[in-house]
Formats: C-alpha cells, structure tokens, sequence
C-alpha cells in the first residue's frame, strides 16, 4: 500500500463518519439550492444518481430538471472503465445495479453536460474524495474531452474538509451545492 492509497484511506473513513453525522442532522428540502442552481441549466442533458446509504438525495431537484430535458443515472459497466448513463424519469421502473444503486429498467443511454456528482468529501477547490474507484474520474476525462461538461458535486456542508489527498487524475468539480450553499470553483 502506498503512503497516498493510506492517507486517502484514512479521509474516507474520517469523511464517512463527517457524512453519516450530517445525514441523521438532515432536514427536508436538502436538495432546494441544487434545484435553484440546475433551474439555470433547463434541458441540457445531465446526470444525478439515486441516492445510497448515507448521500445527499438530489431527486427532487432530478425530477425537477427531467420536466425540461434528459436526466439520466449512472450505470456502471465494469471495474476500470468510465460510467455510462441511462435515461431516468421519476416514475420510471429501476432495478438492482451494481454496488447497492438502483439503475432504470430500460437502457436508453446517452452523454449528460452536466454531472451531479456523489462524494464522500470535497474541499473549496474543487477536489473531491470518491469511493475509491475512479468511476467519476474516468468518465469526466471522457467527456470532458469531447465537450465542455460541468461536474457539480453535492454534498452536505459537514463534507467539507481543508484539505485531501489528490493525484493528478483525480478530475476536480467545478462547483459544489449543499443544503445551504453554492460554492463556485475558480479554475
């Protein structure tokens, strides 16, 4: 194990107790500023994600957004490749995927611009601590090299941390929401 795979081991632990902690605080209508900030952004293709154990839950902003354009989930394909995205509706018909995540029914994929983006913890330039797969940092590099693509992460304000362990493709956000805030990253 490198001295980096341990110290970000040891962020992820710390941020998922900062993240539980923050779950059970939570009140209703956590996700009311990422729908203010997607309401500027109506039918540009995205993606957002049906919510797994202790995550922020964006799908009232989701079906929100789905009522202008195309709203899909992320499907993961395989370990090592970049995540694909079906079409989702919120009263669509999901099923098991992979990892605990339900994924819709019916494939109908397609290139979101715009990624809500789940995680464990982030800091104030836009660096974001995963679950350690490198799903989310595989597929912005794909897509950011085709077109522009704006990665927002959600999460609560107790994700926040100072500091975390990056590597170079580890592909930072462009901007965070909370319950209670949105932070715009300057590049």
């Amino acid at each position: 194990m490198t001295d980096l795979t341990e110290k970000k081991a040891a962020a992820r632990k710390a941020a998922f107790e900062r993240r539980k902690a923050a779950f059970d605080l939570r009140l209703p209508g956590s996700a009311g500023r990422l729908s203010e900030v997607l309401a500027g952004y109506r039918g540009v293709p995205q993606s957002g994600y049906i919510p797994i154990r202790t995550e922020i839950d964006p799908l009232p902003a989701m079906a929100e957004a789905a009522a202008y354009g195309p709203v899909g989930v992320p499907v993961i394909q395989g370990a090592g490749q970049p995540l694909k995205f079906s079409r989702w509706t919120p009263e669509g018909t999901l099923k098991d995927g992979p990892f605990g995540a339900k994924v819709p029914e019916i494939e109908d994929y397609f290139d979101p611009e715009i990624l809500i983006v789940p995680l464990v913890a982030f800091n104030a330039s836009g660096g974001r601590l995963g679950y350690g797969g490198g799903f989310y940092d595989r597929t912005l590099a794909r897509l950011r090299a085709n077109h522009p693509t704006l990665a927002i992460g959600f999460a609560f304000d107790g994700q926040e941390v100072a500091e975390l362990p990056l590597e170079p493709t580890d592909q930072l956000l462009d901007m965070v929401v909370t319950e209670s805030r949105v932070i715009s990253i300057k590049s």
